[in-house]
């Protein structure tokens, strides 16, 4: 007998991608003989495995991923911590750490101001301190090349930049790809860039009239706040707004959302989107993510 079936099937070599939308198709048996009884069966096999839950695959690439595992299924995470201030986002995600939030632990810290606050806080907590970059007035610091090789010897999987103000340079980020975060205290791509750090972002924003701002999670990439976007939280700017008011409100935020987002890293948790868009698969449903 001749007939033809239709169905739903999707395009990418990645079934069930949750963002794309199916196609429907028509395929003819004219020159196939099969009794109708056995092509309607086919068919509803079909419609019932679109139905079933979609563990198989999503479209998506996760780094080391292990879907369904909990936490006690997944290698505990060392971090390396960059700073070049009183590093509140570093003690933040440290105190996190201890208290079990996220599944990772500060292995090193990273400064190029062995004086700053971060860098205390480090030292007091038996956390190892390391400067870089190599200057003139401090011989003791690192190269790019010498300091990914003591990354590698810390066994760091990832690097969080938490307010550290120096350019990443480009042997590190070769070294680390889609491994390095940093955050920002405005929502990228507005008042990014060289020279946009701490209350100049601020100021800027309330100068131009933005009537909201907040802190931005991010890939590091070659350049200043131009990596990919990770995570946003979003903060009023008020009428009577100074630079330090909104300051502290961002800032309360940005402890947040980091923690957050630094446990989903340590997890496993990131997808990355077949356009290289990352998002954060949810703990407790794996089909939601942000």
């Amino acid at each position: 007998m001749s007939s033809t079936i239709e169905t739903r099937v999707y395009s990418s070599m990645n079934a069930h991608n949750p963002l794309e939308r199916p196609r429907l198709c028509r395929f003819s048996t004219r020159n196939l003989s099969f009794p109708r009884q056995s092509l309607e069966k086919a068919w509803l096999a079909s419609e019932l495995a679109m139905e079933k839950p979609r563990n198989r695959g999503t479209g998506f690439k996760c780094r080391n991923c292990a879907p369904g595992a909990g936490t006690s299924a997944i290698r505990r995470k060392k971090l390396a911590v960059f700073v070049s201030g009183g590093g509140s986002n570093f003690r933040s995600v440290h105190e996190a750490s201890i208290g079990g939030l996220v599944h990772g632990d500060v292995a090193v810290l990273v400064t190029d101001k062995p004086g700053c606050g971060g860098a205390d806080y480090a030292r007091a907590n038996g956390i190892p301190v390391i400067l870089f970059p190599k200057t003139k007035s401090s011989a003791e610091g690192l190269s790019p090349i010498d300091l990914i090789t003591t990354l590698r010897n810390f066994k760091v999987d990832f690097i969080l930049l938490a307010g550290y103000l120096k350019l990443i340079p480009a042997e590190l980020v070769q070294a680390y790809p889609k491994s390095i975060l940093n955050i920002h205290p405005s929502l990228l791509p507005a008042f990014g860039g060289k020279g946009f750090y701490g209350l100049k972002v601020h100021r800027a924003v309330i100068a131009s009239g933005a009537r909201y701002s907040g802190p931005t999670v991010h890939f590091v990439d070659e350049n200043f706040d131009t990596g990919r976007i990770l995570a946003q939280r979003v903060v009023p700017v008020l009428a009577n707004d100074n630079a330090e008011e909104l300051a502290a409100r961002v800032l309360h935020e940005e402890h947040q959302v980091y923690v957050e987002v630094v446990s989903a890293l340590c997890e496993d948790r990131i997808i990355w989107r077949e356009d290289g868009v990352p998002l954060i698969r949810s703990r407790e449903d794996p089909k939601v993510y942000t």
